[in-house]
């Protein structure tokens, strides 16, 4: 999708709560690089969570992710496009998961930012296979959650070779 289409998405969406999540409280509204954006958006997020209990930060991403499902739903049936590229709720998503469990230092918030980009843009399978095939809410959820644990379990390998 060109950067015409993406600029197709009317701001008066954003006063729509849904909208307003689901396109990254704007961020996807990017003409360049809108999911490089919406992961930029989950950075600050992620800082500013208080450290939690792991299965609180869990019970979190999960609560995010099936309210993705409606959220991106929505919006795309609202823009008439499947996975429109303003639609950024998945990688804020896909970044917590990568996040789960891992140390609130610059240098992993960082790793975690480029492994999930890497991720989500070269798409390897079975996230090629998620993000072609399945449609509406789901689909649109479930190639950034693939994306985020790919990305998880690296920096989880890196944390345990360089911490044990």
């Amino acid at each position: 999708m060109d950067n015409t289409e993406q600029a197709r998405v009317p701001a008066k969406l954003l006063l729509n709560p849904a909208h307003l999540l689901s396109l990254g409280f704007g961020s996807g509204l990017s003409p360049k690089m809108p999911g490089t954006m919406g992961t930029v958006v989950a950075i600050p997020l992620f800082i500013l969570l208080p450290e939690l209990d792991w299965k609180i930060y869990l019970g979190i991403v999960i609560s995010a992710f099936l309210i993705g499902i409606f959220l991106c739903g929505y919006t795309a049936k609202a823009l008439k496009v499947h996975d429109h590229p303003a639609i950024v709720w998945d990688e804020i998503v896909g970044y917590f998961i990568t996040m789960f469990m891992v140390p609130k230092a610059w240098m992993w918030i960082v790793l975690g930012f480029i492994l999930f980009r890497v991720f989500d843009i070269w798409k390897p399978w079975p996230i090629s296979i998620a993000d072609k095939r399945l449609k509406g809410g789901f689909g649109i959820m479930l190639d950034d959650l693939i994306a985020g644990v790919f990305a998880l379990i690296i920096i989880q390998i890196t944390l345990y070779l360089l911490y044990g």
